[in-house]
């Protein structure tokens, strides 16, 4: 029996039915000593909410104990509590809302594939835009979005939204894909990365020197890594080419582990972890393609994972990066 089909069937039995499972979990993999120390071997993989079409971008709230994601063909923004394991829905219909994150003031941030802007949620609940065209041409369409410590927004806009009704409305491309930098000051949008394909997902290294982009077009998807100049993103280049596989969502720990979102089918589902070297030393393996995660709980300890028709955690001793 070779791997793929061992996996294929301890998955379909693990999720089809209540048997605990085993510590160590099976699914943790552990490919380089770097990663024993960041899992737990007494924790294992849950699956805390499904029946959803295709959840992405969720966020912590520490402050409500709750975790807020997308179902984006379902055009929702939806609300896991931590204490209940209750779902609701917060926002519908919400722009087709794709990736998410809080800003320094603790106010949503969205991606909408729908409206094709970036929004911000103030505390009192009112919507407000702040990005929906550049030079007067409107965006394709915000995809990811991280927060730098000066306050600057920095997002992905790739067209994901237009090229079809499923995740948006269809409609043809006027800008290149790009990630933008959006001032927190003048409100100024500039152009941050502008040499990908298709920029997706995005996070700063802890020291905020690094800014890592996945690149995901039609051919082959590479993540990318850029240095941080004069608040300008110089020096591109891969950081890890992990092909047929690639990454989506993407999150760094406190150590500059980089934690991707990733998809490479059965047996690699889930999500590949690097070290900032760019070695690939652990897998967290899923039943179904892991679009993006962040981390949460109390000590920023806990692994949320959107996952195609389901959201996943795992309590980690790895703790991710404030901000991110």
């Amino acid at each position: 029996m070779n791997d793929e089909t061992s996996y294929l069937t301890r998955s379909a039995a693990r999720w089809s039915s209540s048997t605990p499972i085993r510590y160590p979990d099976p699914d943790i993999v552990v490919l380089d000593p770097r990663f024993a120390s960041l899992v737990l071997p007494m924790a294992a993989i849950e699956r805390i909410a499904t029946g959803f079409r295709f959840t992405e971008g969720p966020t912590y709230y520490g402050d409500g104990r709750y975790l807020l994601f997308s179902d984006i063909p379902n055009d929702a923004l939806l609300r896991w509590d931590e204490i209940t394991g209750a779902v609701a829905t917060l926002r519908h219909p919400a722009g087709y809302p794709d990736g998410n994150t809080r800003d320094r003031e603790g106010r949503l941030l969205s991606c909408e594939l729908g409206s094709r802007t970036l929004t911000r949620t103030e505390h009192d609940g009112t919507v407000t835009v702040l990005a929906e065209s550049f030079d007067g041409i409107q965006l394709t369409g915000p995809n990811d979005v991280v927060v730098k410590s000066d306050g600057s927004i920095w997002f992905s806009d790739n067209g994901a939204g237009i090229r079809g009704n499923y995740l948006g409305h269809k409609a043809p491309q006027e800008l290149p894909f790009r990630v933008y930098r959006l001032d927190p000051s003048s409100g100024e949008l500039s152009i941050a990365v502008g040499d990908m394909e298709r920029p997706n997902g995005l996070c700063f290294s802890p020291d905020e020197t690094r800014l890592y982009v996945v690149d995901t077009p039609s051919g082959v998807k590479t993540t990318h890594v850029y240095d941080i100049e004069d608040s300008k993103a110089v020096n591109g280049r891969v950081f890890f080419d992990a092909t047929p596989g690639f990454a989506d969502g993407i999150r760094c720990d406190i150590e500059g582990n980089v934690w991707c979102g990733f998809s490479g089918g059965a047996g690699d589902d889930g999500v590949a972890v690097f070290a900032p070297d760019g070695t690939l030393i652990g897998r967290i393996l899923l039943p179904e393609r892991c679009a993006n995660l962040c981390f949460g709980g109390p000590k920023r300890n806990r692994l949320f994972m959107t996952a195609s028709q389901s959201v996943y955690a795992l309590y980690l001793e790895a703790q991710g990066n404030p901000g991110g």
